[in-house]
């Protein structure tokens, strides 16, 4: 039996969406060897990628944004491998697999987000920014205060994404070589630092479309194999799934994954409008050189993306006929409450490892493993530059220096916010071994959208915001979504122990959005100070420029 099956991974992106955590001890045996080779070719691979971009890393703008030298099409390649998760490949795959067409739930609801950002967001962030979202939500507005928020909600959504992905990484790491956790996620650490504190945006762009390529390759030869094994005929393989389903035909009804209407709607919500507010998302735009190329990419990142969530459904109904239970590579019997049962070796999470290793042995299932761990890598990698970002251009640049610090000073800070990044990682990772992460990425896409995605929406769209009303309404939306994730199922009951929860939703995102709004919307309106004042006043400088993109450019190359 393989290491890779004894893992039972969460990597997810809501709290209701996987029950297993990274819990307890895992259990040890023979390494994977192709899985290990592949894992090697990889490393070198990114870590010779790290050191050629080190060379090119001469100023800020190249240490964050590539110089704004990434293409359209490399820039939509790169966005796609920085939102496409192993929670999305392994997770959404077993949702499909357990419950049959209402796993799509979830693919089209982050597949969604990717028109607002298009139509909504692309063109104006790249007109109006210069390193991070903060410097579009503060265009107009006073910075000091703007900024302070923009890199709390920055951090706090970084943060939280982290330790999911850490805490992942670091079990694979342990199964793959045998190692100990605390040296794995050391590990994990210490190539993310590599990779952002010597390679900047231009080696995480490229580990990014490295990771992005390998991860379609594979899905879409497994999504091939599995329509080869049903002839070709969608028909043929929902038919064959509905007879080996224990749930028969009701797999293809919906209500099976999300009873409560509010519930689904939340999640969509969420899912949906998180996108928008996800900073190392908002912060591939500035990679560009124009606002063109910045639609382009976006452009190309929603083809990718869309055609990576229908290949996740085949691949979760391809898992019903093809990981069946009669085979002991995947499934075993365990003892439940005195009883004998039979279950999937690591979780229902490892249908998409199983079937690569159906359809393509082991140096497929060693091929995906290496696949996996790419795709943890490049997203810390792009969590982490986000991070440090906000640290060093948004709060120490902006807010300590008031402007005033020099390109050299700035990015020894970003720097100096890399490493302290690296060692919050290692330290929260190993923290957090034993405990339930399921809720953290949730809780990072709810704090998105009901912090960073109003604020930005309403500075871009609306004259009448200012700076008090910025700060009070993303402050009430952050903080009110934070509270009422603690109090729902996820947390109260699943983390915390307690029988019942005092909110009775899994997503805040329908309340606490609205929240947002409402609130920035009063506060404005209410705000007759002479900062208000200003802040109404040069809007309409705002807009010419988010419109037409005028002094973009020279803004880009201070």
């Amino acid at each position: 039996m393989k290491a890779w099956k004894t893992l039972p991974l969460w990597l997810g992106l809501s709290g209701s969406l996987w029950a297993d955590a990274l819990t307890g001890d895992v259990e040890k045996q023979a390494l994977n060897v192709p899985a290990i080779i592949m894992f090697f070719i990889f490393v070198a691979a990114t870590l010779y990628i790290t050191y050629w971009a080190a060379k090119r890393n001469k100023s800020s703008k190249d240490f964050y944004t590539a110089g704004g030298g990434i293409s359209g099409f490399q820039n939509g390649l790169a966005l796609a491998g920085d939102y496409m998760s192993a929670a999305s490949f392994l997770g959404i795959s077993a949702m499909v697999f357990t419950t049959g067409y209402d796993g799509l739930i979830y693919s089209t609801g982050f597949l969604v987000g990717w028109p607002i950002v298009l139509f909504l967001i692309a063109e104006r962030l790249r007109n109006l920014g210069k390193f991070t979202f903060a410097d579009v939500a503060a265009y107009r507005l006073k910075q000091t205060p703007v900024r302070v928020f923009a890199a709390t909600g920055t951090l706090l959504v970084v943060a939280l994404y982290l330790i999911a992905q850490v805490v992942g990484a670091g079990k694979l790491i342990e199964l793959l070589f045998g190692l100990d956790y605390h040296w794995a996620v050391m590990i994990v650490g210490v190539l993310m630092v590599l990779y952002v504190l010597f390679g900047g945006m231009l080696a995480t762009t490229w580990v990014q479309i490295i990771k992005a390529v390998m991860l379609l390759s594979g899905a879409s030869f497994m999504a091939i194999m599995v329509l080869k094994a049903a002839d070709f005929s969608p028909e043929i393989m929902f038919k064959n799934a509905t007879q080996i389903h224990e749930k028969g035909l009701d797999i293809m009804a919906p209500g099976g994954l999300v009873k409560n209407p509010i519930d689904a709607i939340s999640l969509g919500v969420a899912l949906m409008f998180g996108t928008a507010g996800l900073p190392h998302i908002l912060m591939r735009f500035f990679t560009v050189p124009d606002a063109k190329e910045a639609r382009k990419s976006v452009f190309v990142a929603t083809g990718f993306i869309g055609y990576f969530y229908i290949l996740t459904f085949i691949i979760g109904f391809g898992a019903i006929m093809l990981v069946t239970k009669d085979n002991p590579n995947f499934f075993h019997e365990v003892m439940r409450d005195g009883k004998p049962v039979i279950e999937m070796i690591g979780g229902t999470n490892m249908a998409a490892v199983h079937l690569s290793e159906a359809v393509g042995g082991d140096y497929f299932l060693g091929f995906i493993s290496a696949v996996a761990f790419a795709t943890i890598l490049a997203v810390v990698a792009g969590l982490t530059l986000s991070g440090a970002s906000a640290v060093s251009h948004d709060l120490y640049s902006s807010v300590i220096r008031k402007g005033h610090a020099t390109t050299a000073e700035e990015m020894r800070m970003s720097k100096i916010a890399t490493l302290a990044l690296g060692v919050l990682a290692i330290i929260l990772g190993i923290a957090f071994e034993n405990q339930n992460v399921a809720f953290m990425v949730g809780l990072a896409f709810a704090l998105a959208a009901s912090g960073n995605f109003p604020i930005l929406m309403l500075s871009m769209f609306w004259k009448g915001l200012t700076t008090r009303g910025a700060v009070v309404g993303g402050f009430a939306g952050l903080l009110s979504a934070a509270l009422l994730i603690i109090l729902g199922p996820t947390v109260w009951v699943k983390v915390l122990g307690f029988e019942s929860a005092i909110f009775p939703y899994g997503n805040p995102a329908i309340f606490t959005i609205p929240l947002a709004f409402i609130v920035a919307w009063i506060v404005s309106v209410t705000d007759q100070s002479e900062q208000a004042q200003a802040d109404r006043a040069g809007y309409e400088a705002q807009y010419v420029r988010a419109m037409t993109g005028i002094g973009a450019a020279e803004a880009s190359d201070h």
